[in-house]
């Protein structure tokens, strides 16, 4: 097969040879050099046609050959149902489980922005401190002085995910939109499939048009895909906007893993907002900002440019670009906008592990191959005995262990179809409109492909190399497989059951990490207590309340909500800890001096009366928020330890002045530290103001109560009603569950690196299990010697699983030396444990040793109960 080009070429050699003898025959006769090639020619024929028919002839020779290597192989593995069985299902774990990562990262890293085709040449552009969860880092003001002065970007594009009411009908209905520039569609190329996109009023962007373009999920629910939707009305937040375009499917806005269902232009923020003071304002940071590149133009050299535009924006109004202005630039599949921030970290180390997962497979069946092979010694040496090249029967070998990959790969594929899924059940019910599913599309079946052909090469060369290089006359003299080819003088088969043993154990280290970080964040403490706190979430700008109806609303309804029976305490608040809503705001501590360069970013909450008590928190100095802290007095806040801390250090808090969300404030209490954006995260400085203050529409309802917190939803909800029956609450939930979000990312790493440890843990001891169960049952007739010369049935007993145990000890030490190599990757994705955690590496190496007992235990009891004259008469 593999010598087509070069038969060929001798087929042509010959011909020319053939021809030079007629010549040379005619020639002696008497004619003369020329016509005696010609009259040659003529008698042969046309050669080129000649070499034709040798070419094509070849080629059905090859194809044919390969048509029978298959129908070979099927027949074989139909012979052999159970290592069939057992050899697919393995492959097809270790595949199914690189393919359900992988379909994730395509969908999530591979594709930030879904209905984009090309976004290689586009970048997130940031502002200031880098962290997980920045910030807006631009004004509109900043953001349209840099999108007309730049030059190497095609266009910037900026956008505002915010929360939309559809107004107007019986039922308001609650969805996630985006604020955008009016050039947003068209630097991302995308087009609406009905209508048009943005009217382009760069110019006057600031003025606004009231006109929207609509999701494809948005029109087909709430419009039944009507084709005459473009030119209608549809009332958001009580204004009315004229829809002009939809958007095509699968595209769901610019922030990855968030769907947005609606955009309108940025200029219409007061009527989202309530006020037109952040698009008017320099120092409101309130925008992302996407750019698409020139060609030619690298991220480095556009953001060298944008710096140096900051840097005469920060020149010019100093005021309004306090802290750090460093500008940075991050491909889309790591922007910090979204949830790749946090999968961009998660995934790939969960790739590398599924990759592990899939070399122990791979050894696994390498192994069953090798004791296949044994037993199909006498095939294999007829072969070669009847002109089989050594070549020939390795393609062979290959094309059955291609037949068995393809069978587990597309095994792997129907398990990933419902894998791939899987995503959102380690997501709690939440507010945010999350989109992390995978999906088998043509990318994640042409990885499969691959990864399936891939392990076919890395499972069966070896064996096949091996089956292969035997002498045919010493196997067939052989009967009773008693050479250095038996299986257990097998080093190959050995050194595969030591690199299991070793795989094993580094992905059980790194299992047990996982499960022991994900301990330790969830018995940390998070500063207040989660438990029998019933929420409930709701809007009041859609029911077209003015501030002082909306605090006059506020106060009404927690003191109902507060009479009824079994209520503890009740509060409001504009967020839920660890569940990503709370915000940030820049501020000034009275009688502290930023360094140069410094942020002043710090997270900001707004809170009801009480809500110290409510949640919980300790209460270190002053007071807790009461009913008289409204419009009407002074403006107060509460800080915790940390912010004391770092900017009074030494100093009693109580009496500062702060300035934040536009307004100077006295501290007029400390409370403990806790954690609201995740388990992970260290106590960060913390203001909260009163929200009968700084009003927000935009409310979460906190209720603690005696018992099961969602037994008290239907009486919370009828009495919420008896105040206003059109207010809709948008989700009812638990602050336990709710702030299951707050190490979600952690609960899907310690899932699938158990998942991943269990499976190599269980090929691991069925790969022990199938070597030392073979080797006895080859040495039965070695036993039956020993025994009869006195050998007892413990001493059989003890040397079958002392075989398995020196299995094991260099297995473990080749695993730990590995696992203490690789796992210090991992540091950043701990928590409250080390790489080298004695106590992981400890339970890992007992549960090996055990798993490989009890894989010995079944041959080892068999060689035991042998009969030695039974096994004498054994060939």
């Amino acid at each position: 097969m593999f010598r087509r080009r070069r038969s060929s070429d001798d087929f042509a050699e010959e011909i020319k040879s053939h021809f030079e003898l007629e010549a040379d025959e005619l020639q002696s006769e008497g004619l003369s050099e020329e016509e005696a090639r010609r009259r040659a020619r003529v008698e042969f024929g046309n050669a080129q046609t000649a070499q034709e028919r040798f070419y094509l002839s070849s080629r059905i020779v090859w194809f044919d050959n390969l048509l029978h290597d298959i129908k070979f192989a099927i027949r074989q593995l139909i012979k052999n149902p159970s290592f069939t069985f057992v050899a697919i299902v393995t492959l097809a774990l270790g595949i199914a489980a690189n393919s359900t990562i992988f379909s994730w990262i395509n969908s999530t890293l591979l594709d930030p922005i879904p209905g984009i085709a090309h976004t290689r040449d586009m970048i997130t552009i940031m502002r200031g401190e880098r962290s997980e969860h920045p910030m807006p880092p631009f004004s509109y003001l900043d953001f349209a002085d840099l999108r007309d002065s730049t030059r190497s970007f095609t266009g910037l594009l900026a956008y505002h995910d915010d929360y939309m009411t559809i107004t107007g009908s019986d039922k308001p209905e609650r969805l996630y939109g985006a604020l955008v520039s009016s050039n947003y569609f068209e630097v991302l190329g995308v087009r609406p499939i009905l209508g048009r996109s943005l009217e382009s009023t760069a110019p006057n962007e600031r003025l606004g048009v009231a006109e929207a373009v609509l999701g494809y999920g948005l029109w087909q629910k709430r419009f039944g895909a009507d084709p005459s939707i473009i030119g209608k009305t549809i009332q958001i937040n009580l204004h009315p906007y004229e829809i002009v375009g939809v958007a095509p499917e699968g595209f769901q806005g610019c922030k990855s893993g968030l769907r947005s269902e609606l955009w309108i232009p940025v200029g219409m923020d007061s009527q989202v907002w309530g006020d037109d003071r952040r698009i008017k304002d320099r120092g409101t940071f309130w925008l992302n900002v996407l750019g698409k590149l020139k060609p030619g133009v690298d991220h480095r050299q556009a953001e060298n440019e944008l710096n140096i535009l900051m840097r005469h924006l920060v020149e010019q109004f100093p005021d309004a670009h306090q802290g750090p202005n460093m500008i940075s630039s991050d491909p889309l599949w790591r922007s910090p906008f979204g949830v790749n921030v946090y999968l961009s970290g998660t995934l790939p180390i969960l790739l590398a592990l599924a990759l592990v997962l899939l070399l122990l497979a791979c050894a696994n069946v390498a192994n069953l191959l090798l004791v296949r092979s044994v037993a199909r010694r006498r095939e294999l040496a007829i072969r070669l005995s009847m002109g089989a090249s050594r070549w020939r029967l390795v393609l062979q070998l290959m094309v059955e262990n291609g037949m068995i990959a393809m069978a587990g790969g597309g095994l792997a594929l129907l398990l990933t179809t419902w894998t791939a899924h899987g995503m959102p059940a380690f997501l709690p019910t939440t507010n945010l409109p999350l989109t992390m599913n995978g999906s088998v599309d043509r990318t994640v079946l042409l990885a499969t492909i691959m990864i399936s052909l891939l392990t076919a090469a890395v499972s069966g060369v070896l064996p096949a190399l091996r089956a292969s290089s035997l002498s045919p006359m010493s196997a067939l003299k052989d009967e009773a497989l008693s050479t250095s080819g038996g299986i257990h003088k097998s080093r190959l088969a050995g050194g595969l059951v030591v690199g299991q043993i070793a795989l094993s154990l580094l992905l059980l280290v790194c299992a047990g990490l996982f499960v022991r970080s994900l301990q330790s964040e969830q018995n940390s403490n998070p500063g207040f207590d989660p438990n029998h706190v019933f929420l409930a979430y709701f809007d009041l700008r859609p029911t077209g309340y003015s501030r002082a109806q909306g605090i006059a609303f506020d106060r009404q309804m927690l003191t109902r909500v507060k009479s009824l029976p079994g209520v503890q305490s009740v509060t409001l608040g504009d967020f839920s800890p660890l569940s990503f809503t709370i915000h940030s705001n820049i501020f000034q501590p009275e009688g502290y001096v930023p360094g140069k360069n410094e942020s002043m970013e710090v997270d900001r909450g707004e809170v009801g009366p009480e809500y110290l008590q409510t949640v919980r928190t300790a209460l270190l100095e002053g007071r807790d928020f009461t009913d008289s802290d409204d419009d009407g007095a002074r403006p107060v806040s509460i800080v915790n330890k940390a912010l004391a801390d770092r900017y009074w250090p030494g100093q009693d808090a109580i009496g500062k002045r702060l300035h934040i969300a536009g307004r100077w404030t006295t501290v007029v209490g400390v409370a403990a530290n806790g954690k609201y954006r995740r388990l992970v995260y260290d106590p960060a400085p913390l203001v909260l103001i009163p929200i009968l203050q700084s009003y927000q529409t935009f409310q979460v309802l906190y209720v603690r109560v005696a018992g099961d917190p969602l037994s008290y939803g239907s009486s919370v909800e009828r009495t919420i009603h008896g105040l206003n029956s059109d207010l809709p609450l948008f989700s009812e939930t638990t602050l336990a569950a709710n702030m299951r979000m707050g190490n979600a990312f952690e609960r899907i790493a310690a899932a699938f690196a158990g998942s991943f440890g269990l499976l190599a843990l269980i090929l691991a001891a069925i790969g022990v299990y199938g070597v030392v169960a073979y080797a006895t049952r080859q040495r039965t007739h070695e036993i039956g010697i020993r025994m009869a010369l006195g050998a007892g049935k413990r001493d059989i007993f003890r040397q079958v699983l002392g075989r398995g145990l020196h299995f094991a000890g260099l297995g473990l030490v080749l695993g730990l030396m590995i696992s203490f190599a690789l796992t210090r990757y991992l540091r950043g994705m701990l928590y409250g444990v080390g790489t080298a955690d004695w106590l992981t590496f400890v339970m890992v190496a007992i549960l090996l040793c055990v798993a490989t007992l009890i894989a010995c235990f079944v041959p080892a009891r068999r060689a035991a109960s042998t009969d030695p004259m039974q096994a004498l008469r054994t060939e």
